[in-house]
């Protein structure tokens, strides 16, 4: 499935040749061996894209995790290694995190888009549709928040609110530039504390189908 297509000067007209693939899940802390959910994740895609032949070749675009032994960065190296597809990266600008970028795992990476010009071709499609989306973020934060002081848990670090708009502006955007999109998550069990869980607020916003979904079965 690999492209030999030379990337153009437009990260965003580049990313448009191709068909988006993102995976989501836990970070280093995932105790459990990337191998056979990597070969999990890439079994379950080539079932999937064999039932629904795709358009265009396809392209794994991560969310600028830094490389772990464990955890998203270790299997979606994986994964894309399997399936020989490259890869592109979305991070967040300076501004928010200069760490970000930096830290990030650029493995395999041809393409990197910065959040901003993501969140620029979102607005530009979808008039207005930021202010919801940062609203429906900060209700959501707001929500763990409450039950985690409930719990007697202290609150999610400011930085949950940075990450949980990459990734659902990079979603949304990735099917808004390329038109198609295939979500696949590293677990069945998706913790309602961690940045993944707020893949609900992108669904409930009609910003992704729940069928560009791909849940994973352990």
């Amino acid at each position: 499935m690999s492209s030999n297509a030379p990337p153009s000067n437009d990260p965003i007209e580049s990313l448009a040749q191709y068909h988006p693939l993102i995976i989501e899940g836990m970070g280093g802390y995932d105790s459990r061996d990337p191998k056979p959910i990597a070969r999990q994740i890439v079994s379950r895609l080539r079932d999937r894209w064999q039932e629904q032949p795709l358009a265009k070749p396809v392209i794994l675009v991560t969310q600028g995790d830094p490389l772990e032994e464990r955890g998203i960065s270790a299997i979606t190296r994986r994964v894309a290694d399997e399936l020989d597809i490259p890869r592109a990266m979305a991070f967040l600008d300076p501004n928010i995190a200069d760490y970000h970028k930096p830290n990030a795992d650029h493995h395999g990476v041809m393409l990197e888009i910065p959040y901003s010009a993501l969140a620029e071709v979102l607005e530009n499609e979808r008039l207005g549709v930021m202010g919801p989306l940062e609203q429906a973020v900060d209700s959501a934060l707001t929500e763990k928040n409450q039950q985690r002081k409930i719990e007697g848990k202290e609150a999610l670090q400011s930085y949950y609110r940075d990450f949980a708009l990459l990734q659902e502006v990079t979603k949304a955007a990735c099917d808004v530039i390329c038109g198609a999109l295939t979500v696949a998550y590293t677990s069945a069990e998706i913790s309602p504390y961690s940045v993944t869980s707020f893949y609900k607020v992108g669904v409930a916003l009609g910003l992704i189908g729940a069928e560009q979904i791909m849940p994973y079965h352990g």
